[in-house]
């Protein structure tokens, strides 16, 4: 039988793997709580067959990165006492959700009656609901926003249906309900879902001056160069350190009509190769949406460059103004240090910027800046 959430923390606190927050305590009670609910629902399927479902009142995890709140919901999720549950990235969430409203849009009969088990109707969102449910009584999204019109658009009503099928839902956010789609398009349409989120969930405040992922680069070095075997170790170790156990999930950005798949992504960290990101025919928006998306950027066999990939090192500065702009961290694994890797050539000259940002970039002062 699992540890309850509040003794998974205890156990964490006694073996020295975290240190006592008091935000993070009030987190914790509110968690606490929710799994007394679900145990009163008496799971499995919280209800039987003869009354509606019900689910509890979820949590809101919210707060700056580094605050904990994943490592959080993880201990919740381990001890919560349901059968059908899962947890996922928000973005994963809703690109599967939109998978189902196409298939649902553009099956006939027989392939809506295979995947959704009813054919009848116009409306992809409620069969579409039915399906999640299904799957999943307890729903855990890390690093819940939004940002994308199509999704602020559907989840009012979706989570009306999930909601009605007694789905419970815990989330963790950088930002508190009332600032989800900020200055978004038609954001008023949006606004009674916002209403929804704070009537069923308790939205907890998981603030403080602590950075728990920035005590793990403090200290690491965050540009390795030369990328030999100790600089490549390095790396890893810093890399799974930042994951602390999470599984890599990978990601897929929508970035003007295209999909960008990101494999080696976990929340809001992502590791890359060069090749991947500047040898590629990728562009501005497509480095924008990567920065915006991602607090902490793992960018490896970065190489010494020349004018024969000047085009691949015009997108290396695009990449690195993104970052900069958005204040996202780099850890970098590379042949040479910053200022030894375009030194000559057409094109150095305005190299000579994006060397200063990753001098900056690898700075304490850069470290401690803090990120919605």
């Amino acid at each position: 039988m699992p540890l309850s959430v509040r003794a998974a923390y205890r156990e964490r606190l006694s073996r020295g793997d975290i240190k006592p927050d008091t935000a993070q305590e009030q987190a914790l009670g509110a968690l606490s709580r929710l799994e007394g609910d679900l145990n009163a629902l008496s799971e499995p399927g919280f209800s039987s067959l003869f009354r509606r479902p019900r689910g509890a009142r979820g949590v809101y995890l919210w707060g700056p990165v580094g605050r904990g709140k994943s490592m959080l919901m993880d201990l919740f999720f381990d001890s919560a006492p349901v059968t059908k549950k899962r947890r996922t990235h928000f973005h994963v969430f809703m690109a599967q959700v939109h998978g189902h409203i196409d298939a649902w849009r553009k099956g006939d009969a027989a392939a809506r009656k295979a995947r959704f088990g009813q054919a009848k109707g116009d409306d992809p969102i409620q069969p579409t609901a039915e399906l999640i449910a299904e799957d999943a009584r307890l729903l855990c999204f890390d690093e819940f926003q939004v940002t994308d019109i199509a999704d602020a658009m559907i989840l009012g009503r979706l989570f009306e249906a999930l909601f009605a099928q007694g789905v419970t839902l815990v989330a963790t956010s950088n930002r508190p309900p009332d600032d989800l789609y900020k200055d978004g398009l038609n954001r008023q349409l949006f606004l009674p879902f916002i209403g929804m989120l704070k009537e069923r969930l308790e939205v907890v405040g998981v603030r403080g001056p602590v950075d728990f992922r920035l005590d793990r680069l403090r200290g690491a070095r965050t540009w390795l160069a030369p990328d030999d075997a100790a600089s490549t170790a390095e790396f890893d170790r810093l890399w799974a350190d930042m994951l602390d156990g999470a599984p890599e999930t990978g990601a897929t950005l929508e970035v003007l009509g295209r999909k960008l798949h990101l494999p080696r992504a976990s929340g809001g960290l992502l590791r890359a190769g060069f090749p991947g990101l500047c040898e590629h025919a990728l562009g501005p928006q497509d480095y924008l949406a990567i920065a915006g998306r991602f607090h902490t950027v793992f960018l490896e066999d970065i190489p010494r460059l020349t004018p024969a990939r000047r085009d691949a090192a015009k997108r290396f500065n695009t990449l690195i103004d993104a970052l900069y702009e958005a204040q996202t961290k780099l850890v970098g694994l590379a042949a040479v240090e910053p200022e030894d890797l375009y030194p000559e050539g057409d094109g150095s000259f305005e190299f000579e910027r994006t060397v200063s940002r990753l001098q900056e970039m690898r700075s304490t002062d850069w470290l401690e800046r803090v990120r919605d």
